[in-house]
């Protein structure tokens, strides 16, 4: 048990770190730097985050295959697994490297349009951002091998230094007056270190001089058969996390983002803190769901599920209570006053995506990775298109509204979720030893 509350707190130390040192950064390089290269930096960073994102699509479904070979004893096939998601990874990101490499031009003179950034400089930093997407794909399956150990600390302990290193270069360089372009590179530099030490740390699990990338065409099958509805989803969330924000601006006008972004970053946490929390359950169950009983299985998922019902209900809970106290002293009375009628429902709909975080976990662990793709694709096309609707009826507030639909179609994980354990329950075995049909991990 000490084991799991640990790796739970590694993974709850991995998504903090970077936000909350964004926190003590931010303003630091907007007010030396300035608003425009802020801007530019934070354009070269979400193209390494999204692209990083996609390209590493079908590293779930190895965590969960190499934590399955792992519990039934199949090294030789562990490493065949791991070398075939190598091979994966690493021609999916030259391909988005390689897109965005080329793209870097057309999309720099919209950036540096405002003459407030030179097009030069953009061009540089988005070329920078399209070589770190390519060392996110390959540093990528390194963590997911780690964590398919269920090996957490040395992971998370290498990812937090190099945040931590990379956030506090961009600081002290904007306080020597330098550009977005420099903090580009000194970040590129950290993220190329911190490959190679993930790589390094993971030589204490398997022999790294055999994991040349090799597309095994057993474990290719394997791995793309699920990987697919595993990459569908990840593309559909970078799709989908930005357009309401972006419906909002073009409907009622930049202002009226604010209030309703700060109340994003202030309930977003409530989904992210309980998703990394808990995910130590998912390579947790996947490497023993051939061998635990229907009852052991049931009693497992239930123990889960009720941390995390608790975890949401107090983080939902104190959110409610300080959520707009808080809003008036980091966004200012006026911002914290256009949020307030929002933030309550804001704070619930990403509560209810957090309690969908066990089922999503435990379906991804028995292999049903297709079903978690179609729940979380359909309920983002319904979202969008009930954005559109409540958005022209009701302004503000019916994205708002539309955020606690989306948090309710995410509990729909828990309906073929009941019915696979209650079919578990009436066979004489637990769960078939081969993935029943592949499905997805990732996010609600």
């Amino acid at each position: 048990m000490r084991k799991y509350i640990t790796n739970a707190g590694y993974g709850v130390l991995d998504y903090a770190s970077y936000p909350l040192g964004m926190l003590v950064v931010a303003p630091v390089v907007l007010r030396n730097a300035g608003a425009a290269e802020y801007g530019l930096w934070m354009v070269a960073t979400a193209v390494v985050s999204a692209g990083g994102i996609i390209a590493s699509g079908f590293s779930d479904v190895g965590i969960q295959r190499v934590a399955r070979l792992r519990g039934e004893n199949k090294p030789i096939a562990m490493v065949e697994a791991v070398r075939t998601m190598l091979a994966i990874n690493l021609a999916l990101g030259l391909v988005i490297a390689l897109v965005a490499w080329v793209a870097a031009p057309y999309a720099a003179r919209h950036i540096a349009a405002p003459r407030l950034t030179s097009e030069r400089e953009c061009v540089i930093c988005l070329r920078i951002a399209s070589v770190m997407i390519l060392m996110r794909a390959i540093e990528t399956v390194s963590v997911a091998v780690q964590r398919a150990f269920e090996e957490y600390r040395g992971t998370v302990q290498i990812s937090t230094a190099i945040r931590l290193l990379t956030l506090g270069s961009a600081g002290v360089l904007a306080l020597l007056g330098k550009r977005t372009e420099s903090i580009m590179i000194a970040t590129a530099v950290l993220f190329a270190v911190g490959t190679w030490l993930q790589f390094r740390h993971l030589g204490k699990f398997l022999d790294t001089t055999s994991l040349w990338p090799m597309f095994q065409a057993q474990e290719t099958r394997n791995l793309l058969g699920s990987g697919i509805f595993v990459w569908f989803q990840a593309l559909g969330s970078v799709l989908f996390r930005q357009s309401d924000r972006i419906l909002l601006g073009i409907s009622l006008g930049a202002a009226v983002v604010a209030p309703y972004s700060v109340s994003i970053q202030l309930a977003e946490p409530l989904f992210g803190l309980t998703a990394s929390g808990l995910f130590f359950f998912f390579p947790y169950l996947s490497s023993r769901v051939t061998t635990l009983s229907s009852a052991a299985l049931r009693h497992t998922v239930l123990n889960v599920f009720l941390c995390n019902l608790l975890l949401v209900a107090c983080g939902g809970g104190i959110l409610l209570l300080v959520g707009n106290p808080f809003l008036r002293i980091w966004a200012g009375p006026a911002v914290a006053h256009s949020a307030a009628k929002i933030l309550p429902l804001i704070i619930v709909g990403s509560a209810l995506s957090g309690l969908s975080v066990t089922g999503i976990y435990a379906m991804q662990a028995l292999g049903m990775f297709r079903t978690v793709a179609y729940i979380s694709l359909g309920s983002k096309s319904v979202l969008l298109l009930m954005m559109l609707y409540l958005l022209h009826h009701r302004g503000l507030q019916g994205l708002a509204i539309a955020r606690v639909c989306y948090g309710v179609a995410g509990l729909l994980v828990y309906l073929p979720l009941i019915r696979q354990l209650g079919l578990s329950k009436k066979s004489s075995s637990s769960i078939p030893s081969r993935p029943i049909i592949t499905e997805l991990q990732g996010g609600a």
